[in-house]
């Protein structure tokens, strides 16, 4: 059955495949970080300042190799590479688990930079857009709500585990899990299409990818493609910055309890906006839905900058939220429109290499100009200031010809 609206159509069992490695990869790779800091600093006595080092060179280190995932691809085909980055993220957490000198940690991290490369953004939407066309919106929306379940469903657990079976053993059972559970999904389910010759650029997944038309350089000469990668940047540093300080920036506002419980209604809402996203994505122009994302974020940060009362303060949380998965879920469903299929993977490659290492700057930006100032202030009012030039280049996109169009 080829019919992308009926339940029963295969590719919804690959869009639990890539659910699944959404949850891993963001769950263990990202969320699951904190829990790794705690506990090497307590068994091991490390600084902090040299596991998040660990941390920030494998983020690095992934978004420089994301930039080659096309020839990857084609060499690889896109289920022997999902099948490398489960392996990668799974020997990285059995490296964690006897992490007892540094260059176990720096081995530990930089495997799994290479873990991101074969499950994270650019995979499951090449992955996706093989299988769909008509509900592609719909499709990685939902396979990407598992980038958001990753910190409600693996952190909690992985603290669980860590309490009641110690560090060492949570790790190695994790690993176990992540291979019991992952590579039957990913050998099952991420397969050739149906009809791949209609709906993808990759015939046959497990076999050599076909190659793309365009290089890197044509890439970066289209304007096109920096009304995508620019904006999206901009956004993310935002985003990214105003999460990692949010409690300190609400504390003082509302106090600590209250900082928490903000925090936990922007994840709540996180879920319920790509849930949301999910149902409406293939009705939506993708770039005004990020126009009014980055709006959206811009006016919830100017709220939270101008007042202290509480209930305007979590509704602020509760709105920013809303729109965090969206940075996430929308460049994929507008570099499928606006570039052809068989470049997918090129383009991606490289807006996620971009904009993955330019948002990364997001938090130590914020907190400098906090250092500089003394207070916040200045900080929002730049995070609000990108979202609206974010918003006003991602529109300045708009109306140009789709490859469909073309």
């Amino acid at each position: 059955m080829h019919d992308e609206t009926s339940p029963r159509y295969a590719g919804w069992r690959v869009v639990l495949a890539c659910f699944l490695l959404a949850l891993s990869i963001f769950g263990f790779a990202l969320y699951g970080q904190g829990v790794y800091l705690v506990e090497l600093q307590r068994l091991n006595g490390w600084p902090a300042s040299l596991i998040s080092g660990a941390s920030t060179l494998s983020l690095l280190i992934g978004n420089v190799i994301v930039i080659f995932t096309d020839e990857i691809v084609r060499r690889l085909g896109l289920k022997r590479l999902a099948l490398a980055g489960i392996a990668c993220l799974a020997t990285s957490l059995v490296l964690l688990a006897f992490a007892g000198s540094q260059w176990m940690l720096y081995a530990a991290f930089a495997l799994m930079s290479l873990g991101w490369v074969g499950m994270g953004t650019v995979i499951i939407s090449a992955v996706i857009g093989a299988w769909f066309v008509r509900r592609r919106g719909l499709a990685i929306s939902l396979a990407f709500l598992g980038a958001s379940s990753g910190g409600v469903i693996v952190t909690p657990l992985l603290v669980v585990l860590v309490s009641h079976l110690g560090f060492q053993t949570a790790m190695l059972a994790a690993s176990a899990v992540l291979l019991i559970f992952l590579v039957p999904a990913t050998l099952a389910w991420i397969g050739p299409p149906p009809n791949a010759g209609a709906t993808a650029a990759t015939a046959n997944q497990s076999a050599p990818a076909l190659a793309s038309s365009i290089s890197r350089g044509e890439v970066v000469r289209r304007p096109v493609f920096w009304t995508i990668a620019i904006p999206f940047a901009l956004g993310i540093i935002a985003q990214v910055g105003f999460i990692v300080h949010q409690i300190a920036i609400l504390e003082p506002k509302i106090g600590a309890v209250t900082a928490g419980l903000a925090v936990s209604v922007m994840t709540l809402m996180a879920l319920v906006g790509r849930l949301s996203l999910s149902v409406i994505a293939d009705r939506l122009d993708p770039r005004l839905a990020a126009a009014v994302s980055l709006v959206s974020q811009a006016v919830a940060l100017s709220t939270i900058c101008l007042t202290d009362d509480v209930e305007l303060v979590l509704l602020a949380s509760a709105v920013f939220g809303f729109s965090v998965g969206n940075l996430i879920t929308l460049p994929p469903l507008i570099i499928h429109r606006e570039f052809e299929v068989q470049n997918f993977t090129v383009v991606m490659g490289l807006f996620t290499s971009i904009s993955g290492t330019v948002g990364a700057l997001g938090p130590g930006l914020i907190g400098l100009i906090r250092g500089w100032r003394g207070d916040y202030g200045a900080s929002l009012l730049l995070a609000i200031t990108l979202e609206a030039i974010a918003a006003a280049i991602v529109l300045a996109g708009a109306g140009k010809p789709t490859v469909s169009e073309a």
